[in-house]
């Protein structure tokens, strides 16, 4: 049987992204990205909800995204799930998920106010 791990989000970012480096000098950014969802209750109420979701992402689109966006600032991207486990200090065991940015998009405008471009890496569609 095959397997499938693909994620495709539409939010705002949570925070400035932390740009870092590997020892090997790869890029790693980390954001949190917030997923808003309303909807309408049976008895016609409204409800909402949001989801919390770090994001991190490696190579020249980290770089693009530190350089190009900012708390709040709303971004689309396609990944893959990852479950990160360690032990905490106290002994107890942790776990969390979280999206390994793989593509993005540039939704509304660039820091600046400016109006955002894909770079060479970015122009590849989620679904190609």
């Amino acid at each position: 049987m095959s397997n499938f791990n693909q994620v495709i989000l539409m939010g705002n970012l949570t925070r400035d992204p932390n740009l870092s480096y590997t020892p090997g000098q790869t890029a790693v950014v980390e954001f949190g990205l917030a997923v808003n969802r309303k909807w309408t209750k049976t008895d016609g109420s409204k409800g909402e909800e949001v989801l919390f979701i770090e994001c991190q992402c490696y190579g020249k689109r980290a770089e693009v995204i530190s350089k190009y966006f900012e708390k709040g600032n709303p971004i689309f991207v396609q990944g893959r799930l990852k479950l990160e486990q360690w032990s905490g200090d106290d002994g107890k065991q942790h776990s969390r998920i979280r999206i390994v940015v793989e593509n993005f998009e540039f939704i509304g405008s660039k820091k600046g106010g400016d109006v955002a471009e894909p770079g060479p890496d970015e122009s590849s569609s989620a679904a190609g």
